[in-house]
């Protein structure tokens, strides 16, 4: 099996954001739930302190997969460090964006009133269309998807490789199919994407974790 450049601690580290990835995709997940049995219509967007919870998620989960990747462009061969890299690259810009994004939301969540300023909806809201909301979606179903794809093609050698190559691949075709509903206006459709990031994407990460942090 590849172990690239990595040490034994440092794929202890990567073994562990990789694990935290899906833990905490999976509690997001259960946030979410809660958060949408309060709901008293559909019309309704989830409250605090649900929503708050999401916000921090998001950001520590986008953190811990960019630390993850540092490691899969170090466990990368040397003829597949292009791959590595542009999916380091891709996922950087990602987790910048998203956390850029999620901040400025938390921010202004603590401000008295903050529904009264003007414009408030279209640049603050997670409702479409926002500014908020498609940098989101640049940042989940463009520039992760892009990455998942790239990072796919690190993973060659035996049968758990090839699981964890197939799974980012449909991972990534998966957030970059959300793209289909903007030009659609359609955020039904853009929810595909939401299957690749935050359902396979998890899944992706632990078996990513499993992958780099095992010993021959």
């Amino acid at each position: 099996m590849n172990q690239g450049n990595l040490s034994y601690a440092s794929r202890k580290v990567v073994l562990t954001t990789c694990f935290m990835v899906f833990g905490l995709g999976i509690f997001y997940a259960i946030i979410t739930m809660i958060g949408l049995l309060t709901l008293k219509s559909p019309n309704e967007t989830i409250a605090d302190p649900y929503f708050t919870i999401m916000e921090i998620l998001s950001i520590l989960i986008a953190l811990l997969m960019a630390v993850s990747m540092v490691g899969v462009h170090y466990f990368a061969n040397g003829a597949d460090r292009y791959f590595s890299l542009t999916a380091l690259i891709l996922i950087f810009i990602a987790t910048g964006i998203t956390s850029s994004v999620h901040f400025v939301i938390l921010s202004l969540n603590q401000t008295a009133a903050v529904e009264q300023l003007p414009d408030y909806s279209f640049f603050y809201s997670f409702r479409w269309p926002s500014v908020v909301y498609a940098l989101d979606i640049l940042a989940w179903d463009l520039f992760f998807g892009l990455s998942m794809l790239f990072a796919s093609q690190v993973f060659k050698d035996g049968r758990l490789e090839r699981a964890l190559r197939t799974i980012l691949i449909i991972c990534g075709v998966f957030s970059l199919a959300g793209l289909i509903g903007v030009p659609l206006q359609n955020m039904q459709i853009r929810n595909i994407g939401i299957i690749g990031y935050a359902v396979l994407g998890p899944v992706a990460f632990l078996l990513m974790g499993r992958v780099i942090g095992s010993r021959k």
